[in-house]
């Protein structure tokens, strides 16, 4: 707690998914927080980034914000993602530098390891070849940070740490289906599906991919763990061992939220990579970091949150 004591942390992003359980936490343990908003900062202009710098004159960045979403957003829209989020990363990190930022804490995502990686995902195999086709636009954009965080350390001696978070889920996650990811777009269909009788939901792709999925809890535990205890520049990822089909995860949603109907699999829709899994072994060595909530636990608190929202 005494390293975030009196702490200055910009949280860019901050009022979004992962962002809602990150801030109040970081406000618990004594910072003082600023959630830069996009109506007032646009990261992805240099004035912009500036003025967030002069106004609150933070010790610590932990830079959330990112033009992200599901697989058909993401492959839709290829430019905009990708110029997006490296204009964000890059006058971020420039403007952190000149500054003399005490820390850097960016948060990368699973979608910038090579398409045909082995599982599971070790953070060695990140430039082992291009991302997925249907997402390479937010991977390789997401993968420059790292170039740049690496380059500034040796040249500059800057203080960055890179997390690459598995899959993450939980309440307040997107749940519009045009740019949600899996889970909570799965929990809608079928909470909708249930609630209006309907014969069948339609699921993108054959059902045959895995994927591991990571609860904002952990996910949030593990950046706080490595911003105040890892110092390497190299990546680390932060995820769940449990790998599950999504034909399997689709199942179980269906089965918790009560909706008996036929699934129907699109396979004209994309698949995405047929595996996607992280090594953890990392983050458990350099700093202590462990999923605590089972897939079971972390889709139930999210399902309840859904419901409650629906209500209000």
């Amino acid at each position: 707690m005494s390293y975030w004591q009196d702490k200055r942390v910009l949280v860019t992003g901050g009022a979004g998914f992962i962002g809602k359980t990150l801030v109040p936490k970081l406000e618990g343990l004594g910072s003082s927080i600023f959630v830069p908003r996009s109506k007032v900062f646009d990261l992805t202009k240099e004035k912009d980034v500036e003025n967030v710098f002069n106004e609150f004159k933070p010790d610590i960045v932990i830079h959330l914000a990112a033009d992200s979403g599901g697989i058909g957003y993401l492959k839709s829209n290829p430019g905009k993602v990708y110029f997006n989020n490296v204009m964000m990363n890059t006058l971020l990190m420039e403007a952190s530098r000149q500054y003399g930022l005490g820390k850097f804490v960016t948060i990368n995502s699973v979608n910038c390891y090579p398409e045909n990686a082995k599982i599971p995902l070790k953070e060695s195999f990140l430039w082992g070849g291009r991302p997925e086709k249907s997402v390479s636009g937010y991977g390789l954009s997401k993968r420059m940070v790292i170039y740049q965080s690496e380059a500034y350390r040796v040249q500059y001696n800057f203080n960055s740490v890179n997390l690459i978070l598995d899959n993450v889920y939980g309440p307040s996650d997107n749940f519009n289906l045009s740019s949600a990811r899996v889970i909570p777009a799965l929990i809608r269909k079928c909470i909708e599906a249930r609630d209006n009788s309907a014969d069948n939901i339609v699921v993108w792709g054959t059902g045959t991919p895995k994927r591991s999925f990571l609860f904002v809890e952990d996910a949030v535990n593990g950046i706080i763990l490595a911003t105040e205890m890892y110092k390497g520049v190299d990546p680390v990822n932060i995820g769940s061992i449990l790998e599950i089909s999504i034909h399997d995860l689709t199942e179980l949603i269906a089965e918790m939220v009560g909706y008996n109907g036929r699934i129907i699999w699109d396979s004209a829709k994309p698949d995405g990579q047929s595996r996607r899994c992280l090594d953890v072994s990392k983050a458990k060595k350099e700093f202590g970091f462990d999923a605590k909530i089972d897939l079971r636990d972390g889709l139930m608190k999210t399902i309840e949150w859904y419901n409650m929202r629906q209500k209000i």
